[in-house]
């Protein structure tokens, strides 16, 4: 089962190919695209966790990362170029992407840049989680009766519940629900997104910065456990590399070295 989802953009069927299987062996489903156009209506459409583009496409390159940077729901999604024959070009998309993949391309050059970026993908996939489940939650509404529900699944940023309760989207509450195996209730200052027939969305507007970091644990503890027990390794040891990954970045921009 596939945990997260990469926009892959290339026009080589080798690297395609490769790409395809480094990732799949990552539980990370790609979504390839040839050329610029289908890679911007795909990253209109849709929220990717990773998006590697082939900088062997040219000037396209350079308008799928802008359409990239300039998405509500991608801009945070972990980027990553593929070298291209022009090297001037390939050095300014350093500073534009997060990795880059160095040709000529190996399976074991591949997965060495994967490796220590593979805890970020998975922390952004985390971030837009929705796990499934059904706990009591009660909505608090102003001068109105509670209302006595069901979760059907959650997010860090909201959860869907179960109700025949119309409520108004827009319509500002307060939810309050514990989580399993969890004494302490979490009551956030919420607003109703959408209202159907049966089922209703809240997000998440205020939660205290105790309870909201016990939210992200919890979700990144059941993101986990839906891991193959291969990949969870990988991810557990690719947790610490991205972080050191990241400082390394950082460290490379303060003295002016290119990223590798």
């Amino acid at each position: 089962m596939a945990i997260a989802l990469a926009l892959l953009v290339s026009a080589d069927p080798v690297t395609i190919q490769q790409f395809s299987h480094a990732l799949q062996e990552l539980s990370i489903s790609p979504d390839v695209c040839q050329e610029a156009a289908g890679a911007v209506r795909l990253l209109n459409r849709r929220k990717f966790d990773a998006v590697i583009v082939d900088l062997q496409l040219g000037a396209q390159s350079g308008v799928i990362l802008d359409e990239v940077r300039l998405s509500p729901s991608n801009r945070s999604a972990v980027t990553f170029a593929i070298s291209g024959s022009d090297v001037e070009a390939t050095a300014a998309f350093r500073k534009r992407t997060g990795f880059v993949f160095e040709r000529p391309l190996s399976t074991q050059s591949i997965r060495s840049t994967l490796k220590p970026a593979y805890g970020l993908i998975l922390r952004e996939r985390r971030r837009y989680f929705r796990y499934p489940v059904a706990i009591p939650v009660t909505i608090l509404r102003r001068n109105m009766p509670e209302v006595r529900c069901y979760s059907v699944n959650i997010s860090e940023g909201g959860m869907a519940v179960s109700t025949f309760v119309p409520l108004s989207a827009g319509e500002e509450v307060q939810v309050q629900f514990t989580l399993p195996d969890h004494k302490v209730p979490f009551l956030a200052e919420s607003t109703i997104c959408w209202w159907k027939t049966g089922h209703l969305g809240v997000r998440f507007v205020s939660l205290s910065r105790e309870r909201k970091s016990e939210l992200q644990d919890w979700l990144s503890q059941k993101l986990e456990e839906m891991l193959p027990e291969f990949v969870a390794r990988k991810f557990q040891k690719a947790e610490s590399s991205s972080i050191t990954a990241v400082a390394d970045r950082k460290q490379d921009k303060g003295t002016g070295k290119p990223s590798s």
